[in-house]
């Protein structure tokens, strides 16, 4: 969730240091700062607020040097301020970290006991002063190091520079990811890829137990017995292009507008294009041995999950379960040693997902994973992983990786239909065949809801807001939900239409607006006759459905959204875009940061 940018070059790195936390500024931050190494000591430059503040202060008191370390915190241990905000450190080393000292209570006391002063409230302090006991003790600094991690109970990937190698990086790894890029003047360190698109050509991950010393021209690394061991390099992914608004105004929008080129990159890369099969050489083999399916993933990546457990049930004929990651493994549900755990992550890095992945492997159970990044943690310690292709996502609020994973899903339910005798050569024809108009019908849809600020207005005001569904339009209805309170602070809850009966229609008044998820298909009229419930009790009404739908609702509605007609196996990717845009717009007239929504952060590293 903090980001991690350090560097050693040729050149000052100050500029490179600020550049890297501006592009990993996207994953949520309170607070900014950073320290170079210089002849004279270690000097540390820091801010709370938006990284305008950092840059405002290095102005006021510049700071250059050839070897760096940086740091954008969101908060855990401690608020946000000048004094919790990294770097931490001591007159003989800096220290910023990621990830939760879980057992930093009992070593607060331990260092307090023999001296050792806390200046922050945080659990990241106790790093820099356990590494200065030991140095203290006589140990060198990679040992003092190494000493340090051995007493870490919990998670954590930091950077580290120490007064007496002022030429020198390390960089150490439990749990929370890090990247070392090699560029044309040097070395970098990050926490995500995203950031080395400016300054490294190739990079390589830090595995588990890794220490890395990084300085301009060489690079080695020790595993976690104190091995020297080699990490492969490989072409970086990322390119700046990614990173850019290219005339949008967010971030966010950009990338809702990006979904019909995810979606086509996804068929071609899953799909062949001329004869309109799947390549099956694309998904994990032997599907058809599995009789069960466990889903499990977070936030939206769950909500994906949501729907695609209808596809399986349908076109694969597998029962399905779906799981919050955080939930999964203290359950202790019996597994069965036929079922297919598949685990869902944008980042691959999420904590709660990657625990429960590690618990089921534990298990002896079959994971694969469905990812964005494929140089991520999950991807290396999955038995096999998907890929979604919706490139570098920056908006915190999840669009373009919704949509991937959506098809992603779609592919792989109509691959356990074929492996299982269930879809035949003329059904997966017509199927994927249908499938690629969809791209030209994502744009035409994003084309036609431009300007949804009149539906959108009526929500501006609100202080609550019901979201209602059946079917996959509940999962849907639960992401339209998520997306309003992340990004507008509008609190929004979803439900089962069904279910309203059963409480949640006690609630609807005239000041309580319903969204209603209604597409065409059996459920339909079900679906409007609750929305005819919530009408009549004084809810201001916005239906998104087909002409159809909005014809039999148009007495009892005060906004439509009117949708095409298409297949019914489509809709879940097209329904998704109005329930984006009508919180993108809500969050707009609100005038709240649409990229980067207060108290969230874009990879949840901890848990």
């Amino acid at each position: 969730m903090c980001g991690i940018f350090a560097a050693v070059s040729e050149t000052s790195v100050t500029s490179a240091l600020v550049g890297g936390l501006r592009a990993l500024s996207y994953r949520g931050y309170d607070s900014s700062g950073l320290v170079i190494a210089q002849h004279s000591g270690l000097q540390r430059r820091r801010a709370p607020g938006k990284l305008e503040a950092l840059s405002s202060l290095l102005k006021e008191q510049p700071l250059e040097g050839f070897v760096g370390i940086a740091h954008t915190r969101w908060a855990t241990h401690g608020a946000p301020s000048e004094t919790n905000a990294h770097p931490h450190m001591t007159p003989k080393v800096a220290v910023v970290h990621n990830g939760i000292i879980e057992n930093y209570s009992l070593l607060k006391a331990d260092l307090e006991s023999d001296g050792y002063r806390f200046n922050s409230e945080t659990d990241s302090e106790c790093i820099p002063l356990l590494i200065t006991r030991n140095l203290d003790k006589g140990m060198t600094p990679e040992v003092a190091l190494r000493e340090a991690m051995a007493m870490l109970e919990g998670s954590f990937g930091i950077a580290v520079i120490f007064a007496s190698e002022s030429d020198t990086v390390y960089a150490a790894r439990l749990g929370s990811p890090l990247v070392i890029g090699q560029g044309a003047t040097g070395h970098f360190i990050a926490s995500d890829a995203i950031a080395m698109a400016s300054v490294a050509r190739n990079l390589c991950m830090l595995e588990d137990g890794d220490v890395a010393k990084v300085r301009v021209n060489e690079m080695s690394i020790t595993n976690n017995a104190g091995e020297v061991t080699h990490r492969e390099m490989k072409a970086l992914q990322v390119s700046e292009h990614d990173q850019g608004k290219q005339g949008y105004r967010h971030y966010m929008l950009k990338e809702i507008h990006q979904q019909p080129e995810v979606v086509r990159n996804t068929l071609n890369h899953y799909c062949d294009n001329a004869s309109f099969t799947l390549k099956d050489e694309m998904f994990p083999a032997n599907l058809e041995r599995f009789d069960r399916l466990s889903i499990v993933a977070c936030g939206t990546s769950y909500y994906a999950g949501m729907v695609a457990r209808t596809w399986f049930e349908k076109y694969a004929a597998i029962p399905v379960e779906a799981d919050v990651a955080s939930e999964y493994r203290y359950r202790e549900s019996p597994l069965s040693p036929n079922t297919l755990s598949l685990f869902i992550s944008q980042s691959g890095e999420t904590a709660d997902t990657l625990a429960a992945l590690r618990y089921t492997k534990e298990q002896g159970l079959s994971c694969i994973s469905l990812l964005n990044v494929d140089t991520s943690t999950m991807a290396a310690e999955s038995d096999s992983f998907l890929r979604t292709l919706a490139g570098a996502e920056i908006g915190v609020a999840s669009t373009k990786a919704f949509t991937g994973q959506l098809m992603v899903l779609l592919l792989m339910a109509l691959r356990m239909a074929k492996a299982s005798g269930r879809l035949d050569i003329a059904a997966e024809k017509a199927a994927i065949k249908e499938l690629f108009t969809l791209p030209v019908g994502l744009s035409n849809v994003i084309d036609q809801l431009a300007s949804m600020k009149s539906i959108a207005s009526s929500l501006v005001q609100s202080e609550h807001t019901l979201f209602l569904g059946r079917g996959t339009g509940f999962p849907l209805a639960q992401e339209g939900a998520l997306k309003l309170k992340e990004i507008s602070y509008i609190h929004a809850e979803a439900y089962p239409a069904g279910e309203l009966k059963h409480g949640p229609i006690a609630l609807i008044d005239e000041a309580m607006p319903v969204v209603l998820v209604a597409p065409p298909g059996p459920m339909m009229s079900k679906t409007l006759s609750n929305l005819r419930e919530v009408a009549a009790r004084g809810a201001k009404v916005i239906l998104i459905s087909n002409h159809e739908g909005i014809e039999l609702a148009s007495e009892h509605i005060t906004h439509a959204i009117e949708m095409p007609d298409c297949d019914p196996v489509m809709m879940p990717v097209l329904y998704t875009l109005p329930l984006q845009l009508l919180a993108y717009h809500v969050a707009v007239l609100k005038g709240t940061d649409v990229d980067q929504p207060r108290n969230l952060a874009k990879s949840v590293t901890v848990e």
